[in-house]
């Protein structure tokens, strides 16, 4: 179940909406046994609770586009909004999904505090059970074992065409090759499952304002991001949510 909501904005101010709930093609990838993040990383933190109960059934902390925006000095006098989502296993009854942000700027309140509610029911007619296109053939290009025991690495292409689909797995494993003979990952390489999504794109490479370079790429990506010429981000997270739903 993924539920996408909208997140704006500015340093000092944030509103959320709902955008969608979504029942995504695959089955739930993540270890049963590890429902709860006791981790205490990231600046947001989502629960999952049954309704009426409040029995707590799934966590996860994480950090957010929009969070790292509101530190750049654009948040200082713009507002923006940002799509996010939330993915956990699919409830067999209602629930109550809680965001909750830290509380960086009172550190004496300590932990998180709650910025947004909204209850999810699996049986609503309004959950969106249609398929989205398929972005292509998976690719494992390593596989140790099953997705519920270890860290799933998705690598998406974006801005390769049909007949560039061979560059974008050379380039795929070029990366993975780099990252895996670096520490900490070099030691636990077997602990990582790797797959590969490259949606064809209709015109060959990506966005880049600074050098007057425009596409509209599947994925949306875009170098210059927050006006950082060497930083690549796709504000389109819709897609980009629908094509990973086709991976671990």
């Amino acid at each position: 179940m993924r539920v996408d909501y909208y997140h704006g904005g500015n340093s000092k101010d944030e509103w959320f909406t709902l955008d969608r709930t979504v029942l995504e093609p695959l089955e739930w990838p993540g270890n049963p046994a590890k429902a709860i993040d006791e981790s205490q990383l990231g600046n947001f933190l989502f629960e999952v609770r049954e309704q009426g109960s409040g029995k707590l059934l799934y966590s996860r902390g994480f950090n957010s586009v929009f969070g790292e925006w509101k530190e750049t000095e654009e948040a200082q006098h713009a507002n923006r909004t940002f799509s996010e989502s939330l993915r956990f296993p699919a409830p067999s009854a209602p629930v109550e999904v809680s965001l909750k942000e830290r509380n960086a700027k009172d550190p004496t309140v300590g932990g998180y505090h709650e910025v947004w509610k909204t209850v999810v029911d699996p049986k609503d007619k309004f959950v969106d059970r249609s398929r989205p296109p398929s972005p292509d053939a998976l690719i494992a290009f390593q596989k140790m074992g099953d997705p519920a025991g270890k860290v799933d690495l998705l690598v998406l292409g974006d801005g390769y065409t049909a007949p560039e689909r061979a560059k974008f797995e050379a380039d795929a494993r070029r990366f993975m090759e780099k990252l895996f003979g670096t520490s900490p990952f070099k030691e636990h390489r077997n602990d990582f499952n790797v797959w590969g999504l490259c949606p064809a794109a209709e015109e060959s490479g990506v966005s880049r304002p600074s050098s007057g370079t425009y596409r509209r790429s599947p994925l949306g990506a875009s170098y210059d991001s927050f006006d950082s010429e060497r930083y690549i981000l796709t504000m389109e997270n819709r897609t980009l949510r629908d094509v990973a739903s086709f991976a671990p």
